[in-house]
C-alpha cells in the first residue's frame, strides 16, 4: 500500500487544475519526492491526456465549443474556429502536463475509495484507501475528478427494445454523414441537441422533441448566471441529484441555434410517450417515423468508485459544500454540480488545495511533519 498525502482520480479540467495548485503550494508529484515532501498522485484511466476532449466527434469544431476556460497558468494556444476540438484540446492538455511536470499516471482504473479496515494497519487508520488495477494507496485526502463523459444517461421508454433502427446516445455520435437520407429522431434540450439538430439536419430528416419547452435568453446576464450556480450549490449542499447549470439558467441562442432556426429546422415537438418497431409514439396518438433516435439526454457524475464510502444520500445524490464531502472530510468532489464547467472546474481544484493547505500540515500518511520545499517556478502563473 503506497502511502501519498493527495490522491486525485482523473486529469480532465478539475483534476489537471487541482495537480497545479498542489504543486504551486509546494507538494510534489510521488515519482519525483524525497523524505519529508508532501506528495501528490494524479491517476486517470485514459491512456492519454485530454479528458474527455479526446472522445468528442470530430465535427465539434473550435469555434463552436461552448466556452473553453484555459487550465490555470497556461492559456490554450491560438487554434483555426475550423480546427476539430477532439484534435486541438487534448495537445493542448498533454503540453500542460508536460510542462508542469504533473507526472500522471495512466492507464490506471481506481475500483473503489473506502475506509481503513482492521486488517489495514495502525499507519493508515487517518487516511483513506484508494484501490486501482494497478495498486492500491493509501491517502490522506483524496480528489475526485472523474467528470461524467463515461457515464451517459439514456432515459428508459415503454418499447425501447422493439425498436428496428438505431439508438445512439451523443457519446457514440461521430458524424452526421453516417445519418444522411434518414429520419433522425433528436431527444434533449441542451447545448449537444441544438448543436447536433443543426448539422445533421442538412444530411437528413429530423425531428426534434424535448420533455419541456425550452427557455431562450438572447443575453445572460452576470446576476442571472451566479443566482442559477447558486441554485444547484443548494441541490448538492442538500444531497439532492446534481442539475445542469444550463438546465437551471435556460438556453443561449447560440449561433447554430440562429442557424437552425433560419432554415426552419428548430420545431419542437413534446416528448413521445412510447417507441415503436418503425418509429415513436407522440401524446396526441400520431406516429412518427423513425431510423434512428439520437439521444442528446446528458450524462451523470461517475462515482461508482465512491460507493463504499456510503456517501449517497436516499434522494440519490452526494452532500457536497464548496467541493468538499459533508459526509467524508477527507474527501472533495469537483467537476460535480456547479463546478461542472471549465472555469467552475478550474475554480474547485483550487479552493479543494486551498481548504488542504488550511489543515495541520503534519502528514496524513505518516504522522511526520513535513519540510516545505521552495515552490515551482517553472511556467507558474503568478
Amino acid at each position: 500500500m503506497q502511502p501519498v498525502d493527495v490522491l486525485v482520480i482523473g486529469a480532465g479540467q478539475a483534476g489537471l487544475s487541482a495537480a497545479h495548485h498542489l504543486q504551486r503550494r509546494g507538494f510534489v508529484p510521488v515519482p519525483r519526492a524525497e523524505a519529508g515532501d508532501r506528495t501528490f498522485v494524479v491517476l486517470d484511466a485514459e491512456r492519454a491526456p485530454g479528458g474527455a476532449w479526446q472522445h468528442r466527434w470530430q465535427s465539434l469544431k473550435m469555434g463552436t465549443i461552448n466556452g473553453i476556460y484555459e487550465l490555470p497558468g497556461f492559456e490554450v494556444p491560438a487554434a483555426d474556429p475550423a480546427a476539430s476540438s477532439r484534435d486541438v484540446l487534448p495537445a493542448y492538455f498533454a503540453a500542460y502536463e508536460e510542462r508542469f511536470g504533473l507526472a500522471v499516471q495512466r492507464p490506471v482504473r481506481v475500483h473503489a475509495v473506502r475506509r481503513p479496515e482492521a486488517g489495514d494497519g495502525e499507519a493508515v487508520r487517518d487516511s483513506l484507501i484508494v484501490e486501482t488495477d494497478a495498486g492500491t494507496w493509501s491517502a490522506g485526502h483524496v480528489i475526485n475528478a472523474t467528470g461524467t463523459w463515461t457515464r451517459p444517461f439514456l432515459p428508459h421508454y415503454p418499447g425501447m427494445e422493439t425498436f428496428r433502427g438505431r439508438h445512439v446516445h451523443v457519446k457514440d455520435y461521430v458524424s452526421a454523414e453516417e445519418f444522411a437520407g434518414k429520419r433522425v429522431v433528436v431527444v434533449g434540450a441542451g447545448i449537444s441537441a441544438t448543436q447536433l439538430l443543426e448539422e445533421i439536419s442538412r444530411v437528413a430528416d429530423t425531428f426534434w422533441v424535448t420533455r419541456r419547452e425550452p427557455v431562450w435568453l438572447d443575453d445572460l446576464p452576470p446576476d442571472h448566471l451566479a443566482a442559477a450556480v447558486a441554485r444547484v450549490e443548494e441541490r448538492v449542499r442538500q444531497g439532492l441529484p446534481a442539475q445542469s447549470v444550463v438546465r437551471v439558467t435556460g438556453m443561449h441562442r447560440a449561433p447554430w441555434v440562429r442557424r437552425a432556426e433560419e432554415r426552419g429546422v428548430l420545431v419542437r415537438h413534446p416528448m413521445f410517450t412510447a417507441i415503436e418497431e418503425h418509429g415513436v409514439r407522440m401524446p396526441d396518438g400520431s406516429f412518427e417515423r423513425a431510423d434512428v433516435i439520437l439521444w442528446a439526454t446528458g450524462f451523470r457524475a461517475e462515482l461508482a468508485h465512491l460507493a463504499p464510502l456510503r456517501l449517497r444520500t436516499p434522494q440519490g445524490g452526494l452532500r457536497v459544500r464548496n467541493g468538499r464531502s459533508l459526509d467524508e472530510p477527507r474527501l472533495f468532489v469537483i467537476g460535480y454540480g456547479p463546478s461542472q464547467s471549465t472555469v467552475g472546474a478550474n475554480r474547485a481544484g483550487r479552493d479543494a488545495v486551498r481548504a488542504i493547505v488550511a489543515e495541520p500540515a503534519a502528514s496524513q500518511t505518516t504522522g511526520r511533519p513535513h519540510r516545505k520545499p521552495p515552490l515551482p517556478t517553472v511556467g507558474i502563473a503568478a
